[in-house]
């Protein structure tokens, strides 16, 4: 059986230059069913690996009870003075606090690669935000002056939107804005941020001395309990949510990374019908043209199982090489380029794709179950051609 079916299965694949038109055709629509799917979940991979390398598990992010996001928060600054004094709160080497708030604005720029507008994020932040990121790097120029209208932004800012090059003087809204410094801080969501000073933000903003959120460094990750406790005894502190700094950026990228899988799955699945279609056609138009060899070779004694699986491997050859086409091009074209999509605070998250093994895999198994439905049918009617085909007249 193993000897009959792979003799078949030669004498197919060598005869696919004879059917090389409609056999390219199935290996090309395999290939663009694999690639779209796999774009879909480089992206989703991609958005996902960048927030999921932002945050610590040892820094709590404070918002107002129930806001679930930094724009929807209001804290006063009489609730950050408390929790200075808060057990649990690390202090730098000069004994003070590492505590940090801040306010979080949407504004405009200007995309670099469509020219359009779209929101990004600028931060107001004090002294201590850079210590409240740990791999936070000031790569080129130098931190803002306090009470100036200097900024900071971050290297994936500068990848996606113009004017904001180092010495560079920018208008965001009505004001006008020096660039003093480019940070990094590893690829994390912060890179997609633009920094001021946060006494500046809260003026020109009119926004008195409020604050969005309020992050902290904890003297160990599960000194966040201790903190909560202490929040929860103090009147001025119990309508507060105090959330682990890393599942608080897991819990903002679950949604929109769903909605992109949601979003590719179903398309896929979609085309993966025309392509199945294709596949069908092709293995038929196969079948049709070997009838007299395929009889022949029964006549001789070669089993129906064996043409049928000669087929039905044809097929899947035809399949795993559309599959390994379309992961080959996604891989070369997309992997690591830069995009931004919105994040939860509706502001642009820049990230780069990101084609994993995982996702190759799911597109290959995609590629084989389209070959497989679409030569099963084919294999069964290889296995029934009738004995007397062999005498059929050209």
């Amino acid at each position: 059986m193993f000897k009959q079916t792979g003799a078949i299965s030669m004498m197919n694949l060598r005869s696919l230059p004879q059917r090389a038109g409609m056999s390219l055709a199935t290996v090309l629509s395999i290939a663009l069913v694999v690639a779209v799917l796999l774009g879909f979940l480089a992206m989703a991979d991609g958005f996902q690996k960048t927030v999921d390398g932002t945050g610590s598990e040892d820094v709590a992010v404070i918002l107002r009870g129930g806001s679930q996001a930094e724009l929807n928060s209001v804290l006063s600054a009489d609730q950050f003075r408390v929790l200075e004094t808060a057990p649990g709160v690390a202090t730098d080497a000069r004994g003070d606090p590492l505590i940090s708030g801040e306010l979080y604005i949407a504004v405009d720029g200007i995309k670099r690669d469509l020219g359009t507008e779209a929101n990004l994020p600028m931060r107001g932040v004090g002294e201590q935000a850079p210590h409240l990121r740990g791999q936070f790097d000031l790569v080129a120029g130098r931190m803002f002056q306090p009470g100036t209208n200097e900024i900071i932004v971050g290297e994936a800012v500068l990848r996606a939107f113009v004017g904001f090059e180092l010495g560079e003087t920018i208008r965001i809204g009505s004001n006008e804005w020096q660039v003093v410094g480019l940070f990094s801080t590893g690829g994390t969501v912060f890179e997609s941020e633009v920094w001021a000073d946060i006494g500046v933000v809260q003026n020109l903003y009119q926004r008195g001395s409020a604050l969005q959120s309020i992050r902290v460094r904890l003297t160990s990750a599960d000194a966040i309990s201790d903190l909560e406790a202490f929040a929860e005894a103090d009147p001025r502190l119990n309508e507060l949510d105090i959330l682990n700094e890393r599942e608080f950026f897991a819990g903002q990228s679950r949604t929109l990374n769903t909605i992109i899988r949601l979003v590719g799955w179903p398309l896929s699945i979609v085309m993966a019908i025309g392509a199945f279609a294709g596949a069908w056609n092709t293995m038929y138009s196969s079948v049709d043209a070997r009838m007299r060899e395929i009889a022949t070779l029964r006549a001789i004694g070669f089993s129906g199982g064996a043409a049928a699986m000669g087929t039905l491997i044809e097929a899947l050859i035809l399949s795993a090489l559309g599959g390994l086409l379309g992961a080959a091009a996604v891989y070369l074209l997309f992997n690591g380029a830069s995009a931004s999509t919105l994040g939860s605070g509706f502001t642009q998250v820049v990230f780069s794709f990101s084609v994993t093994g995982g996702s190759v895999m799911a597109g290959m198994i995609m590629a084989i179950i389209i070959g497989f439905l679409g030569g099963l049918v084919p294999a069964i009617r290889s296995a029934s051609v009738p004995l007397l085909t062999v005498h059929r007249s050209d």
